[in-house]
């Protein structure tokens, strides 16, 4: 695949690239603290601690692996990946171990709590932008992108059927599923939507960010 192709709109790219970045190191730093916090974790982190129970590989590493084997299934979906596809899928793992190997549970309740809220705020600041860098979605956002393009099915159903997969697989390998969870799910669609409009680059070409058209078209979170 050419660079090109990888890069899509070119105007603004050093911005847009720096702007990936720390997304992207940002989200994999959230999700070490909502794991520190030991309250819960999002669908897909449930899943990734669950599976890390069961293989010699870390959290990070389980994310980067399951991110890779996602991006194959985007292969008969005809989803294009983009240069925040690849970057996504080896520095959020990358980002989460570090954060992991330096950050220690809090004893306390009240420090756990905190950790879990500042994590959940931080997630929604750094998908603002990363999403907002228009360089590609994250193999798992790709995912449900390409099937509700193509089978031309309700973004809340196919969301909510992947989440909710994952989530139960991930709950019976022994995943963190607790009041985290259920905060996560209520409340990062608006973080989202928060960061991105404030965060989102303009482009030329780009077609606007897939989170900001899905919660206004269908109000998901």
């Amino acid at each position: 695949m050419r660079l090109a192709a990888l890069l899509g709109p070119t105007d603004r790219l050093p911005r847009r690239l720096a702007q990936l970045l720390a997304g992207l190191v940002l989200y994999g730093w959230s999700m070490a603290m909502m794991v520190r916090s030991r309250l819960g974790l999002d669908p897909w982190d449930v899943f990734h601690y669950g599976l890390a129970r069961h293989v010699p590989l870390t959290f990070g590493q389980v994310t980067i692996a399951v991110g890779a084997v996602v991006l194959l299934a985007w292969i008969p979906l005809r989803q294009r990946p983009g240069i925040g596809t690849l970057l996504n899928i080896l520095v959020i793992g990358i980002a989460a171990d570090l954060g992991l190997s330096v950050m220690a549970s809090p004893h306390g309740l009240l420090g756990r709590r905190v950790l879990l809220v500042g994590g959940i705020v931080l997630n929604g600041l750094a998908g603002g932008l990363y999403v907002g860098a228009h360089l590609g979605p994250g193999p798992r956002d790709g995912l449900w992108v390409a099937l509700t393009r193509r089978y031309h099915l309700s973004v809340r159903l196919v969301r909510t059927v992947i989440e909710l997969t994952v989530l139960g697989v991930g709950w019976l390998m022994g995943g963190v599923v607790g009041v985290g969870t259920v905060l996560y799910a209520l409340s990062i669609g608006h973080l989202n939507q928060f960061f991105l409009a404030r965060l989102e680059v303009r482009t030329q070409e780009a077609e606007p960010a897939p989170v900001v058209a899905e919660t206004c078209s269908e109000t998901i979170q």
